[in-house]
């Protein structure tokens, strides 16, 4: 919005020539929904409690999960979108179809979200909307995510390999199944990290502001050639997208740092999961998300093979899954293994943006 309104001024106010600038709008964008986070956080908060919109958890949860969480208020991932969008439409530009598309992804998802959580609060059940309903409305989501990606921007099939710059494997129409298996998969990873104060909210940020780094490169041609990565027109918009969601979740986590006086809910998990996702699609960093959302991945592992490995020898590898909860029965403050999940993040991050040299 600023963009449109000011920059036809510049050649009147030479200052106005700075929202030009994806650096200072991407850099605004994140202030902005700090703001709006830090200013509506405990509104928010008391709204939920009057509600009695409050967290409903497993039965098999940790005991003292039970004793503390089931009174805090749920679905701050409401207020995480709202603050997305109103600092994304202000500062980015309209006529970029990846802001659109990116914003779309976190709304559609988000809205599943809402019916899961919407459905826990009232009900009082934590199985919420039924897996046979929820997963096909992702897939749905998340397909017609693809189909617009692949058939609506003619957008390179390609796929980038870290370190092996001239293999690029053309996927064809298994793009569109691959693109669906990336962001129904992130989202759901997620979802399913979100089980402890500020767990998710920690790699999150630094996923979001790698990924503003990296669509910045892959969106400004000289960058993007001088380091080998591909470029792609119109790209760098999302910057401004992920500089939103960083400061949105920035400002979530003062109200969700342990102990937490709010949850983000389904509503903000699989939305923000689907964005991201969406952003190693559209950055061409698809295989390296592996790495930057290293921490969903892993719990989305802890869970996959402490089912399979219960299903065929009837034992569990881990004390609970998704691991964070194993840690936890293996004597962790809740604190240390937030914290120290958050670190492997950091390191895992800055080894991707390491691959910007090394390719």
């Amino acid at each position: 919005m600023f963009y449109h309104w000011f920059y036809p001024l510049h050649e009147h106010i030479a200052a106005l020539n700075v929202v030009k600038y994806i650096t200072f709008r991407t850099f605004m964008s994140l202030f902005t929904s700090l703001v709006l986070m830090m200013a509506l956080g405990k509104p928010w908060i008391a709204f939920m409690q009057k509600k009695q919109f409050l967290q409903t958890l497993w039965e098999y949860m940790p005991e003292s999960h039970h004793k503390f969480k089931n009174k805090t208020p749920t679905m701050g991932g409401v207020l995480i979108l709202f603050s997305i969008l109103v600092s994304t439409l202000m500062w980015a530009r309209w006529d970029n179809p990846f802001v659109w598309m990116m914003l779309a992804t976190g709304l559609a998802l988000g809205a599943v979200g809402f019916l899961d959580d919407y459905l826990k609060v009232t009900k009082k059940d934590a199985h919420g909307l039924k897996a046979r309903y929820k997963f096909p409305l992702q897939i749905l989501v998340c397909t017609l995510l693809a189909l617009i990606v692949y058939d609506g921007f003619g957008f390179d099939t390609h796929l980038s390999i870290p370190f092996l710059k001239q293999i690029t494997p053309h996927l064809g129409w298994w793009y569109v199944v691959f693109a669906v298996f990336v962001v129904a998969g992130t989202s759901n990873a997620v979802n399913l990290t979100d089980g402890l104060d500020g767990l998710v909210t920690g790699p999150a940020i630094i996923a979001f502001l790698t990924y503003a780094v990296f669509a910045y490169i892959a969106g400004h041609i000289k960058i993007a050639n001088y380091l080998q990565v591909p470029y792609i027109p119109n790209c760098g918009e999302i910057s401004v997208v992920c500089g939103a969601v960083a400061g949105a979740l920035i400002g979530f986590l003062w109200f969700n740092s342990h102990p937490a006086e709010i949850f983000m809910g389904d509503v903000g998990a699989l939305g923000l999961g689907g964005m991201l996702g969406l952003a190693a699609l559209l950055t061409k960093n698809e295989l390296l998300l592996m790495v930057i959302g290293g921490v969903f991945v892993l719990e989305t592992l802890s869970v996959i093979t402490q089912v399979a490995s219960f299903k065929l020898t009837g034992k569990r590898i881990f004390k609970m899954a998704p691991i964070h909860h194993h840690f936890e029965l293996k004597g962790w403050p809740e604190s240390k293994v937030i914290v120290r999940f958050w670190i492997i993040s950091l390191i895992l991050a800055l080894a991707s943006l390491s691959t910007l040299k090394l390719r």
